[in-house]
Parts: structure tokens; sequence; C-alpha cells
């Protein structure tokens, strides 16, 4: 890795837009990793080496960087498919369809139902699910860090007017459409630089990083649900498509079968699809939330968040003080001052990501591997002028 003090300037907000101007996706997300990491090197150069928030995204986005670009989609896909095709639901709907005529071979039947299914399909949506994630909170928290960077992390006094002008390009209300919460995070971040007091400083700026973290969370809601729910086919569909493997009876069966759900019959076709589409929805889910679900920290290695954290809190964090602070992780962690019982085993349940990202964030703030640079020196060239680089990424 490149040190710290090889990185980069911040970006500022033109850059910002810029990159989410970007079209090529993939080098999109290069720069949104890199423009974090800037933006995370930057403020550690005011607060000391602790991970910020920003520090957290850049390999949040990272990680979000090869669900994007399709690593090893394929590999995720065939898995999904091995377990579908392989089981008994399948030899139920083949057996349905010989019942109806069905002539093809066997092989060429489980090919057709694997396409029906869409499984290829659902992989792609969550990728994009990733993707608009990946590019909706850059828009919107990287602009406020690289706003307070140009006009209050580099103060040597605290001034109330100038913090009070930038806490004025912030929308009021509750997220997920207001910004009470990143004004508050912004207030406590800025607070701390002045702060002599340890303990008292790091737990102003791990409430500064909480509360970005459940406005975020907030924000991503949608895309999270849309990533790991990446829907198979619905079960109609499936079968309509299976229904044009069988010769000229199909045009027979599609009227049978029109009739018998008007009567509330469905067919033993109907029966076997529906039963198969649970199945192979259930399938996908895991293995798309589990390639999702993880997190590779320089210095820790790979985080699975189903799993709980095996890291002790840091000493400042120990115990904690601060009551806005301490009142925040009573209404977040049901497990107060333990990273035990952490992992979120529905990445989907708002209540449980908060719970597993507030204990990532305690756990991790005093890590400086984390102010590492996500990517090596001839590769950050190639991704700020607008190229994938070669090499693993």
């Amino acid at each position: 890795m490149v040190a710290v003090s090889d990185h980069l300037a911040p970006p500022d907000t033109a850059e910002i837009d810029r990159i989410v101007a970007q079209t090529d996706t993939v080098v999109r997300n290069l720069q949104i990793t890199l423009g974090y990491s800037r933006l995370s090197t930057a403020l550690a150069q005011r607060t000391g080496a602790i991970a910020n928030w920003c520090t957290f995204a850049t390999w949040a986005s990272k990680q979000a960087g090869q669900t994007i670009r399709g690593d090893d989609a394929r590999r995720l896909v065939e898995q999904v498919l091995d377990e579908v095709l392989g089981g008994s639901r399948t030899d139920a709907v083949i057996a349905a369809l010989r019942a109806l005529g069905s002539t093809p071979d066997v092989a060429r039947i489980r090919t057709a139902i694997g396409a029906a299914l869409g499984i290829d399909d659902a992989v792609q949506r969550a990728s994009d699910a990733v993707m608009r994630g990946n590019v909706k909170v850059f828009t919107e928290i990287a602009r406020a860090f690289a706003l307070f960077i140009a006009t209050c992390a580099r103060d040597t006094h605290h001034d109330d007017a100038r913090m009070a002008t930038f806490a004025a390009t912030l929308r009021a209300g509750e997220p997920p459409d207001g910004q009470d919460l990143l004004r508050n995070a912004f207030t406590h971040l800025y607070a701390s630089l002045f702060e002599a007091d340890a303990d008292t400083r790091t737990e102003l700026q791990h409430l500064a990083s909480v509360e970005i973290g459940w406005h975020e969370q907030n924000r991503l809601q949608p895309e999270i649900r849309d990533a790991l729910e990446a829907a198979i086919e619905d079960p109609d569909r499936v079968a309509a498509k299976l229904i044009a493997l069988l010769p000229w009876r199909g045009v027979i069966v599609r009227a049978r079968r029109f009739v018998q759900r008007i009567l509330g019959r469905p067919t033993p076709l109907d029966h076997a699809v529906a039963e198969l589409v649970g199945f192979a929805r259930a399938r996908a889910r895991a293995a798309i939330t589990a390639h999702i679900m993880v997190l590779d920290l320089p210095g820790f290695g790979r985080l699975r968040l189903g799993e709980d954290l095996r890291v002790r809190f840091p000493e400042h964090l120990d115990v904690i003080a601060n009551p806005e602070l301490r009142a925040l992780l009573d209404r977040i962690d049901p497990s107060p001052d333990s990273p035990t019982a952490t992992g979120a085993r529905d990445w989907a349940d708002l209540g449980q990501r908060m719970h597993f990202i507030a204990d990532l964030f305690r756990c991790f703030h005093a890590a400086p591997t984390l102010l590492d640079l996500p990517f090596a020196a001839g590769q950050i060239s190639e991704i700020e002028q607008g190229r994938k680089p070669p090499g693993r990424l």
C-alpha cells in the first residue's frame, strides 16, 4: 500500500459532481472509492490517525465495486442454478411438463427452466441496486465532507459563525429526506477538533460517525432491499415460458390453465412451478446476501457481516460517558457495550444493520491500517484519468 503521506488532495464539490456524472459505472465506482479515501485522509490529518466515516466508506465502496464489476457473478449464478436445477422441485416441474406432452430431452428442459427463472437477471438487478446506492450516498455525503473540510476542518479555534454557515447548507428534517442527523454529526465532529480530553474527543468523533451512518442507512434502505430481494421471475411467467416447450398442445394447455385459474384450480404444472420458484427465490437471496455481506479491511482480513465482531473496543471507547452517544447507542444497540450478538442475520433489516455498523465503527475507530490507500500508486493514476487499471482491484 502507498503511504498516507503520498495521498492526493481531497476532492472539492466540483470534482465530486464530475465523478457522479461519470458514465462508465466501473470507473465511477473506482473514483468514488478513491474520493472517499482522499476525504478520509484529509480529515485524519486534522484529527489524527483515527477511522472517520469516510474511512469506512472507502472500504465499503471498494467492496461494492466487486459486485458492480460483476466479479464472480457467473460463479454465483452457477451456484444457485446447481442447487435449484439439481433438486426434486425441478424434477416435479419436468414431470408435469412431460405429462402435458413436452418432448425435449431432460437436459434441454432443465436449461429452459434455468432461463425461465431469470437467476442471471436477479444477480444483475442486485448489482444495479448496489451501484445506485454507491452513487446515492457519495453524491450527498461526500459533498458534505468536501465542503466541511474546505470551510471548517482547518480552523484553529472554534468559530460558531463559520460552523453555522456550513450547517445551513444541510436540509432540516429527519432522514431519508432531511439532513438533521448530518447537521448534528458535523457539529459533533467540529467540536471534537478543539477538545483536549482524549475520551471526550473520541466519543464525539464516534458519535459523528454513527449519526452519519444512521442517516446513510436510512437513505440506502430501498437499494439494500432491492439488492437482497432481487426477485426471481413470477411463477405465472415462469409457467408461461415453460409451456412454450410444448408442441401444438401448448395452445390447449394455455386455454385450460386460463379456465382453471378462473375457477381457482391451479394445474399440476402451476403447483410444481410455484414450489420451484419459492425455493429458487430463497436460494438466490441466500447466495446474493452471502456475496454482498462481506467487508475486507486492511490488517484485519474479511469480515462477514452476518457474524459477530471479534475485536475489542479501543481504550477511549470502552466506556461511554457522552450522554448523546449513550442515548443513540441505547436506541440502536441491543447488546450495549459489547461486540457480541452484532452479526446482522438479515442485512435488509435496518435495525440489525445499524447494530452491526455502530459496533463496527466503535471496534475499528483506532485502527490506523484502515487509512491505507485502497489502490496501488499506478492504479490511482489510471483511475484519476478515467480508466480501469489492470491488476487486482
